[in-house]
């Protein structure tokens, strides 16, 4: 007997201005069945799916759930009809526990009986395969109970159609293993379950079928059974890619930069780094991993100058002179002395970019101190915008649009290349291919390689192991603002790194 469709999208468009988001599109989802959807940046997936829970309203077409028309204004009206939505960033209180933000905002009796939410709590628990403490506070969570926390809220609240956006962009391959076996039990309950991701072997792993988006369009659905990465990849772009991320071997490696036993506090006096030391090489790729909120942020920072050290030491070797100790000195200082750093941040509008100015005008945020008091030297910044927008195929009107009208992965694209094109001798990057369709994130790949091979010291934070074990010639793992460890990445597992991200275990050379 066929499953039933739990939601079904008939010719559902959506429009920004002149900018059409989806196009026409036409979707059904089963009772029973992980979903996943793909597609390129800008392809329309998050946008869809922000209509099924109500954050937008479709501009044409019709949503039936369980066969029957329904009208999605808003999230309110998402909940009564069994729909729920679990963000990439949590939508959690940290000074509540785990069940006084499960039943934040729904009706009931003015004093709240915490006893008999928790017993519910712990009965789904235990029937989809959940670990949560009721009682423990977001604060003491890690990312991934975070995570539970917000799926739990859902099927609380009686959710039985369940998106996910990008749920495993901060779990540790033992995370997502549990992950994935709450949604299989889930999904054999009867619930049906939407994933958006880019993680190609995820999708293969996980879901019971796929939908492609392109350009806004719905291509069609495959059985999971019958695709593969190449095959889902072809969909997406419209053509075939070579999905090989090439790993020059290192020429001559030569030691560019010194951590030692460095240690960062933030201003409610937490450690964020602690005794941090290690060394990065020109020439090589030095990836950074570990779950959110590890140190990787400060670990960048100190460097770059903008967050204060409590004590240790950063040394810079530059080609070919005298050591430099650059551990007390901002990021204007260590400009000053001509050290040639460049620092792509994982918050790009907050601190990489400035999003009401044009892309000649962020471009000119690195080179504005050379032209006079009043004037400054546009024609330089504009040709190098012109250039980044050609190569890196960046979509977006003109030179003279915001940048923060574009897309997340249009505007990363800006700033990883006017970062790049500085010509640093140490590159930093946190999560740079983070909001890229797979074309835009293999060039991104090439591109460090060109830096590596110029003899640049590269520092890549990512979160796909896959990609770090691909890439990059070692990996520095942190847990906790701790070093545990550091791999050679041709030879480390998936499973070896997990283990460290979450203190299980240590190993590696330092």
């Amino acid at each position: 007997m066929k499953a039933e469709n739990a939601i079904e999208l008939r010719n559902i468009s959506k429009r920004f201005g002149k900018v059409v988001a989806n196009d026409h599109i036409n979707l059904s989802v089963r009772s029973g069945e992980i979903l996943a959807i793909l597609g390129e940046n800008g392809s329309g997936k998050t946008t869809l799916m922000n209509m099924i829970s109500g954050i937008y309203y479709p501009d044409e077409g019709q949503i039936f759930v369980h066969g029957e028309e329904v009208t999605i204004r808003s999230p309110k009206d998402a909940f009564p009809l069994g729909i729920g939505m679990i963000h990439q960033h949590f939508k959690l209180v940290d000074v509540l526990t785990a069940a006084e933000n499960i039943v934040l905002g729904l009706s009931g009796p003015t004093r709240l009986d915490i006893t008999a939410v928790a017993t519910r709590i712990s009965k789904l628990a235990a029937k989809y395969g959940f670990d949560i403490d009721p009682f423990k506070k977001i604060y003491e969570m890690s990312v991934s109970e975070k995570q539970t926390v917000e799926i739990v809220k859902m099927l609380y609240r009686g959710a039985n159609i369940l998106i996910l956006d990008e749920p495993t962009a901060v779990l540790t391959p033992q995370e997502t293993d549990a992950l994935f076996a709450v949604l299989r039990n889930m999904r054999d309950a009867g619930k049906a379950i939407i994933i958006i991701t880019h993680k190609l072997n995820e999708v293969l792993a996980l879901s019971d079928r796929v939908a492609v988006l392109r350009r806004g369009k719905y291509v069609g659905a495959v059985q999971t059974a019958d695709a593969t990465v190449e095959s889902l990849t072809e969909m997406m772009v419209g053509s075939k890619v070579t999905l090989d991320i090439d790993r020059p071997d290192p020429v001559d490696p030569q030691v560019r930069l010194v951590m030692k036993d460095v240690t960062c506090v933030d201003p409610e006096g937490v450690i964020t780094l602690n005794h941090a030391s290690f060394t990065a090489y020109g020439g090589e790729i030095l990836g950074i991993a570990g779950v959110a909120g590890s140190g990787q942020k400060e670990l960048l920072e100190s460097i770059a100058g903008l967050t204060p050290k409590e004590s240790g030491e950063i040394e810079y070797y530059p080609p070919n002179s005298e050591t430099m100790d650059i551990t007390g000195l901002s990021a204007v200082e260590i400009s000053r002395l001509g050290i040639k750093l460049s620092f792509v941040p994982e918050d790009r509008l907050g601190m990489g970019l400035v999003g009401a100015m044009d892309m000649t005008d962020n471009m000119m945020i690195r080179s504005y101190r050379k032209g006079g008091f009043f004037w400054a030297d546009r024609r330089a910044p504009k040709t190098l915008a012109e250039h980044i927008i050609g190569t890196l195929e960046i979509v977006t009107p003109g030179v003279s649009t915001p940048v923060g009208k574009l897309s997340g992965g249009n505007v990363q694209k800006v700033l990883v290349g006017r970062e790049i094109a500085s010509a640093p001798t140490v590159l930093m990057v946190a999560y740079p291919v983070r909001g890229l369709d797979i074309n835009s994130a293999y060039t991104i790949y090439s591109l460090l390689n060109v830096q590596k091979m110029r003899g640049v010291a590269v520092l890549c934070v990512g979160e796909d192991l896959d990609v770090l074990l691909a890439l990059c010639d070692r990996i520095l793992v942190l847990c906790g603002g701790r070093v545990t460890g550091v791999v050679d990445a041709r030879t480390a597992t998936k499973e070896q790194i997990g283990l460290m991200m979450t203190q299980s275990g240590k190993g590696g050379e330092r």
